[in-house]
């Protein structure tokens, strides 16, 4: 079982990005699935999630700028990123978040986005 990210790349502040996560090994669509950030600086923080049904959530510092979604017959989630800010700069990841199922998932390989100012 393995999870791949996507998508990343550089841009310009106010570009956009559209991440994927491909899931292999396991059943995808029972999972609460989340993206998250990690920078040098900080943990690894969530940035949104999506439940099985597709039922989004987002913190506060990406409301109205990320989409999340997910497509359960390819296995797969999206992270939409509009109006891209510097501090949106990190390595994107995604998995199934422990507090609802615990996937069967180890962390992927991430996918790096950087944003210009």
């Amino acid at each position: 079982a393995r999870l791949e990210e996507s998508g990343g790349g550089l841009v310009e502040a106010g570009g956009s990005l559209t991440l994927s996560c491909v899931a292999y090994g396991s059943i995808f669509s029972i999972y609460h699935m989340n993206w998250y950030r990690q920078t040098p600086t900080k943990h690894r923080e969530l940035v949104a999630g999506i439940t099985g049904g597709g039922v989004p959530n987002y913190v506060d510092s990406v409301k109205g700028r990320f989409t999340i979604s997910r497509d359960n017959d390819k296995n797969t989630v999206y992270l939409q990123m509009n109006s891209l800010k510097p501090e949106d700069t990190g390595v994107y990841y995604c998995n199934a978040d422990p507090k609802w199922t615990p996937g069967p998932w180890g962390w992927g390989q991430g996918t790096q986005v950087t944003v210009s100012s």
